[in-house]
């Protein structure tokens, strides 16, 4: 398989990444273009020690995480959202859209690591993703639920 190939096989992480930590789309076009960038200049050093879904997140979160950081130090408190009404939503389109927006409030690692974690990644994986321990992980992926619920039940009730 070459490069375009796995890219197109797994182009769902880069937008998943994008739409969890961007909720402008301008943003995540520019942060998606960004990752393809990223993912292109730095294939020649995938080894395949782990699967490329697995170096392909770890490079999104990255570029992800550095485009944040760099938006957030020009962003202007004049900055005015204008919002589009959308199309209905089914039931599971607004579950899930509700998931998201609670998500999106967790800690820049809490986030990449529940993002991981609804792709039923092993803690392993996860683990060398993000470069924290397993240990770690576990710890976090609990207290990110309970952190989830507490938002959950707030939004619900």
């Amino acid at each position: 398989m070459n490069f375009l190939d796995h890219i197109n096989a797994n182009i769902g992480i880069a937008h998943k990444v994008c739409n969890i930590y961007f909720r402008d789309s301008a943003d995540r076009d520019d942060v998606m273009q960004e990752m393809m960038y990223q993912l292109w200049r730095s294939h020649k050093n995938f080894d395949g020690r782990s699967k490329f879904s697995t170096w392909m997140y770890s490079v999104c979160l990255n570029t992800a995480l550095t485009y944040k950081r760099k938006i957030r130090k020009s962003e202007s408190l004049s900055n005015i959202h204008n919002q589009i009404a959308a199309t209905p939503m089914s039931d599971k389109e607004k579950i899930t859209e509700i998931l998201m927006e609670a998500i999106a409030t967790l800690s820049e690692v809490n986030k990449a690591i529940m993002l991981l974690y609804l792709e039923d990644m092993s803690y392993d994986e996860i683990a060398e993703i993000t470069g924290l321990t397993r240990s770690n992980v576990s710890v976090r992926i609990m207290r990110a639920k309970k952190e989830l619920e507490l938002i959950l039940k707030d939004k619900i009730l």
